[in-house]
């Protein structure tokens, strides 16, 4: 009796990380490609991070990239970006489109910390609409932060710059 007790008690306590640390799903990134690019998203491109770039994507997040290329998707003058940053432990998946030079959405795909989810609400991803990147590849908004989620708030605002940057540096920038 005992004996099945601890075996209860040892399945409860190595499945509890799972239930902690659980992702919330906004949106797969198929769903968000299919909004973006009203149910046809075009085939892939691919922007290599390297040299210059790689360098300037290092200034954004303070970090390098933790991969040599990005996957992009581009209609005209709309391009859509899948992109993680670490928020305090964990990665966060944001997808951003961008019209022309700014940010007509951004959407938290992925959040899997534990604290800060708020950062996955209209209420704050709404604040990066229509920003854009000034000369020193900086946004040209302010984002107010939230409390509790500064780490969070600090990610998405790298990632929200990083996509403006790598939008100029893409075959979108000319419409293509």
């Amino acid at each position: 009796m005992i004996r099945r007790y601890v075996i209860v008690i040892l399945v409860m306590t190595l499945s509890l990380p799972a239930l902690v640390f659980s992702a919330s799903v906004y949106e797969t990134e198929a769903e968000f490609l299919s909004r973006a690019f009203n149910d046809s998203p075009p085939e892939p491109g691919i922007l290599w991070l390297s040299g210059d770039r790689r360098a300037t994507v290092r200034q954004i997040l303070g970090h390098d990239y933790p991969a040599l290329r990005v996957r992009y998707w581009c209609q005209g003058e709309r391009s859509a970006w899948v992109l993680d940053e670490i928020g305090k432990e964990l990665p966060i998946t944001v997808g951003i489109i961008i019209e022309h030079t700014y940010i007509s959405n951004l959407q938290v795909l992925t959040y899997r910390e534990n604290r800060g989810g708020e950062v996955a609400t209209p209420a704050f991803t709404d604040q990066f609409n229509d920003a854009e990147l000034d000369i020193n590849h900086k946004l040209d908004v302010t984002i107010d932060s939230i409390t509790g989620a500064t780490l969070s708030v600090q990610a998405l605002t790298r990632l929200a710059t990083m996509a403006l940057f790598l939008n100029t540096e893409s075959s979108c920038k000319d419409g293509l």
